[in-house]
């Protein structure tokens, strides 16, 4: 009987809390539609939405640092390389670093774009700058034509002004001598063999699921400037498309700026969804089954932190229900 009236209570309790969220969203859905009496269903949808995301912004964050210290704690007890230290990345800048090839990200086809897109190409760009901030020499990273929605997309991350990246309202064209630039497109005929320094590689920030195919070659053409594609071809036998997302090409131009050939570079960054094959065989080259191994490791390795941070999680929400 006592079970019986347990579960009752846990079902009134429940039921009782899903009244007052019912309660709570109708009285937000009011006040937001007194505010804002003009806007639409859809339209004060994405209002409360973007609300939401606000108030739970801190506690986000919170969460994230926790988890972020039981990662490093568990990394420390099971001796796991999570790369140099916060104290050695802060000496490591642009401005000190031997490297001089320089990367731009062109943000000027934000109105080609749906705002999922924008997000997605956000978060390209934050992965380029970790890239580029764990790394011993830096590429001299840029963004230009860095306003309208891209940039209103990037004020979501506070303090990003701050980041060791250069940002440019003004086009690549008026922030770089012409001479120097290579604007990389998968639909040009000449074939990048060697990174130079002193030069500027413009990788075009489109997330358009290839529905402007062909797009950033056009331009490049009609500003009369230097074009080039990765050796992909050269190395690799690819069944999916060569066209590859803004971080994965930084990647490779990371990786080779390093002293990587390119096809460790390629081998290291594409995903296993490319389906690429070596046009070398594997028996031929040693290095790239080191290259396979370690990339096994490290996903092994932040598989077993993921499932102990987990496990810590959960075993922290019990503690807080008992």
């Amino acid at each position: 009987m006592e079970n019986e009236n347990g579960t009752n209570n846990i079902g009134n309790d429940t039921q009782y809390v899903k009244i007052c969220e019912q309660k709570t969203c109708f009285n937000t859905d009011k006040k937001l539609s007194e505010l804002h009496p003009n806007l639409s269903k859809h339209q004060l949808k994405k209002v409360k939405k973007r609300e939401k995301w606000l108030t739970r912004k801190v506690e986000r964050r919170l969460r994230e640092r926790e988890k972020t210290r039981q990662k490093r704690a568990f990394a420390r007890a099971n001796n796991i390389d999570l790369g140099p230290s916060r104290k050695a990345l802060k000496k490591s800048t642009m401005a000190d670093s031997s490297c001089k090839i320089g990367i731009t990200v062109d943000l000027s086809f934000d109105d080609l774009m749906i705002d999922k897109d924008i997000a997605k190409l956000t978060k390209q760009i934050l992965r380029c700058y970790t890239l580029n901030r764990r790394a011993i020499a830096p590429m001299q990273f840029s963004l230009t034509s860095f306003n309208g929605k891209s940039k209103a997309d990037m004020q979501k991350h506070n303090g990003y002004e701050h980041w060791d990246v250069k940002f440019h309202a003004e086009p690549y064209l008026d922030v770089y001598p012409k001479e120097k630039i290579i604007y990389l497109t998968s639909e040009s005929e000449n074939i990048i063999t060697q990174l130079k320094c002193d030069y500027v590689y413009v990788i075009g920030g489109l997330v358009d699921h290839n529905s402007h195919k062909g797009l950033c070659h056009k331009l490049a053409i009609q500003a009369g400037i230097t074009h080039g594609r990765l050796p992909l071809d050269k190395f690799l036998s690819m069944k999916a498309r060569k066209v590859l997302t803004v971080d994965h090409v930084f990647e490779i131009l990371l990786r080779v700026s390093e002293g990587k050939t390119w096809q460790e570079a390629f081998l290291q960054v594409l995903p296993e969804r490319k389906n690429a094959q070596l046009i070398v065989p594997l028996e031929n080259n040693k290095d790239t089954l080191h290259i396979y191994n370690d990339k096994e490791d490290i996903f092994q390795a932040n598989d077993k932190i993921e499932s102990n941070v987990k496990i810590n999680e959960f075993e922290n929400m019990n503690n807080v229900c008992t």
